[in-house]
């Protein structure tokens, strides 16, 4: 039988973190956005694919989602109640692949 829970957390983490960054996150000069989450099946680690823009601004905001990485892991943690929580990577999709 399938298990559909990888994609269903993947969702949700999609839809709150898109919040948190829209409300929380700032970087002067960018815009950040989620365009997909992909968990692995042992929901242990899940990839955040985000868009920039500019894309010239990707280091500095890379390097700042590293540092709140820990404090939206939390948040997400008491917002969906689900153990173990998925640790989060961040990746920087393309520009290429955002047309």
């Amino acid at each position: 039988m399938r298990s559909f829970r990888p994609q269903k957390i993947a969702s949700v983490i999609e839809h709150e973190l898109g919040r948190l960054l829209a409300r929380d996150f700032y970087v002067p000069g960018s815009l950040v956005t989620v365009l997909g989450v992909d968990v692995s099946a042992d929901r242990l680690h899940a990839t955040v694919k985000v868009g920039i823009i500019p894309y010239e601004k990707g280091p500095a905001v890379f390097k700042a989602l590293g540092k709140v990485r820990g404090s939206y892991e939390h948040q997400l943690l008491h917002t969906m109640s689900i153990r173990p929580f998925p640790h989060l990577t961040f990746a920087i999709a393309e520009p290429e692949k955002l047309e």
